[in-house]
């Protein structure tokens, strides 16, 4: 008797994940701003625990197809690791530049501006409409930039988010501003930081994370978790180093999803 039960519980335990593993992208699009649209893939489970906004890094111009595919970006980390989100049993929007910044720069020089803000707080309420669960932000690389920028001028209150993640941040930048000379004091809800230990971005060093922590002084709860092993190919800048988690993707996910749902 122990050994059927045992065999049907495994077997609720698969079929569980195969529902997960087969959720199909919705593509959505919604007014943000006058006369502008902002589209992305959102994937659900059931009864999701929480939902996550994903933002890709590099120009973060996915130019997302009507069926859900991708035109750029399909190997950046958020990107590629949507469904394992899913999988423990979040809601998932990964977002593209909006309707007036398709062609380059895409989200070049756009990310910490008025305009973004509000295109992400319009994501941000979408979901809050689909499901009743706490919404965070996620940024990879670049992506940090647009993610640490908005829940600096957007409280709960104001519909911001509930939590904020940051993955491979952009700590140093010579060309604008990186996420430790924003005004991070501002940031009054969790904070989960996930980075490489190896990562060899130069605009991500390692040795610079504990500067960051130390500007989410109002951040209720905060975390630094580095992340050892992987592989390391190509550019150090790109997906497939350290930086992009590469080879690690089920666990890094694992580790976030089960941080943001734990109170």
């Amino acid at each position: 008797m122990l050994r059927i039960r045992t065999w049907l519980l495994g077997l609720l335990c698969f079929a569980a994940a195969a529902v997960f593993a087969q959720v199909a992208p919705q593509v959505v699009d919604i007014p943000t701003r006058p006369g502008v649209t902002q589209r992305f893939v959102y994937l659900a489970p059931p009864q999701p625990r929480a939902a996550v906004v994903l933002l890709a890094g590099g120009h973060g111009g996915l130019q997302i197809y009507p069926n859900g595919s991708f035109k750029w970006g399909e190997g950046n980390f958020l990107v590629r690791a949507r469904q394992l989100f899913v999988q423990q049993g979040l809601a998932v929007a990964v977002v593209d530049a909006p309707s007036d910044r398709q062609s380059a720069p895409f989200l070049g020089g756009f990310r910490q501006t008025p305009e973004h803000v509000a295109d992400l707080r319009a994501v941000m309420a979408w979901l809050r409409q689909q499901s009743p669960v706490p919404v965070w932000l996620v940024g990879t690389s670049r992506g940090t930039q647009s993610a640490a920028w908005v829940a600096t001028q957007l409280g709960r209150s104001d519909g911001g988010p509930d939590g904020l993640v940051l993955t491979s941040t952009i700590l140093r930048d010579p060309h604008g501003r990186p996420v430790p000379e924003m005004p991070l004091d501002r940031v009054a809800v969790p904070v989960l930081v996930v980075h490489h230990v190896q990562d060899g971005c130069r605009l991500c060093p390692y040795g610079d994370v504990p500067r960051l922590m130390d500007k989410f002084s109002a951040a209720p709860r905060k975390e630094a978790i580095g992340v050892t092993g992987g592989v390391d190919q190509g550019d150090p800048c790109e997906a497939m180093a350290h930086h992009g988690f590469n080879g690690q993707d089920a666990d890094v996910v694992a580790r976030i999803a089960s941080w943001i749902t734990t109170p």
